[in-house]
């Protein structure tokens, strides 16, 4: 699944750690969701919307 992850954590000035941090992920899941070599759970998919202030499919693109 395409995702706008890796552009909204660097509009935020963070680090993967930085983000994983406050996804309570660790900073391999961040890199892994942010290539694509990961889809995120649900749960998982809402708390990164939250985090940024969108809805999911403003994180999350069709392939």
């Amino acid at each position: 699944m395409n995702n706008r992850l890796r552009d909204l954590r660097e509009a935020q000035g963070w680090s993967q750690g930085e983000l994983a941090e406050q996804l309570e992920v660790s900073r391999q899941t961040v890199n892994a969701l942010e290539t694509g070599k990961y889809d995120p759970s649900l749960p998982l998919a809402f708390r990164i919307a939250r985090l940024f202030a969108l809805r999911i499919e403003d994180v999350f693109l069709p392939d």
